[in-house]
């Protein structure tokens, strides 16, 4: 039974069946919270330093194929090329959002999941002015930024740029990243914070400084998000 469950999850057609209701439900999200943005002229703040590397939490991802508002902000996204990621790159292709499929942990598993040609295609992408969207924590480690993404602003030369989205109304799943299934109909916040700039001579120390503060970031928009929306625990993790 699991194995015909799986079989069936696997086929093409549920796959682009689910992606096409998870991309109408996030849109159905987005246009029914109403959103703030902090700081206000975040947009006219993050332009000037496009093509840009954005960054977020596993588990607090549904909502960013929003941060792209204008045609012009050309951006992809990075996916793995697990069997869920499937779904989320049929979701993001259909809200408007460029795909690479791969890994972005540098771990033993870099190159069995696709990590090196990812990791050009990133580099490609940003360079032919797309931003590049990932998440900083790598799989099985949540809210730890890995040196994947570190390692991607030194040789692109391109800051970090390290948000949070929040809704005021969500569930939240008891996986490893306590994913959180945003909710329509209520309030929203968008929540950036300072650019993290790698060097490109940045040696080792300097990496690992740059990763904790990236950490730090991402964690402290995650908390203003929410704050914003009355949910502080919406923040906590674990």
């Amino acid at each position: 039974m699991k194995r015909l469950l799986r079989n069936v999850l696997r086929s093409s057609w549920v796959q682009r069946a689910v992606g096409f209701l998870a991309a109408e439900w996030l849109r159905l999200v987005w246009l029914t919270n109403r959103f703030s943005f902090e700081p206000r002229d975040v947009y006219e703040l993050v332009e000037p330093q496009q093509p840009a590397i954005f960054a977020f939490w596993h588990g607090q991802h549904f909502m960013t194929p929003f941060i792209k508002t204008k045609q012009s902000h050309r951006a992809k996204v990075l996916i793995s090329l697990h069997r869920d990621g499937e779904f989320n790159a049929i979701a993001a292709e259909r809200l408007g959002i460029g795909t690479i499929r791969g890994s972005g942990d540098h771990g033993s598993a870099f190159h069995r999941k696709g990590g090196v040609g990812a990791f050009r295609e990133m580099v490609r992408a940003l360079e032919e002015g797309y931003n590049v969207a990932l998440t900083a924590d790598v799989p099985k480690r949540s809210r730890v930024a890995g040196l994947g993404i570190i390692m991607l602003a030194r040789e692109s030369g391109r800051p970090i740029m390290p948000f949070a989205m929040a809704t005021s109304r969500f569930i939240r799943l008891k996986n490893w990243d306590r994913t959180t299934i945003n909710l329509p109909f209520g309030k929203g916040a968008l929540v950036g914070i300072e650019a993290v700039v790698v060097p490109p001579d940045a040696d080792a120390e300097t990496m690992e400084k740059l990763r904790a503060e990236l950490e730090a970031n991402l964690n402290e928009a995650t908390r203003r998000a929410y704050a914003q929306l009355g949910r502080p625990q919406g923040a906590a993790h674990g």
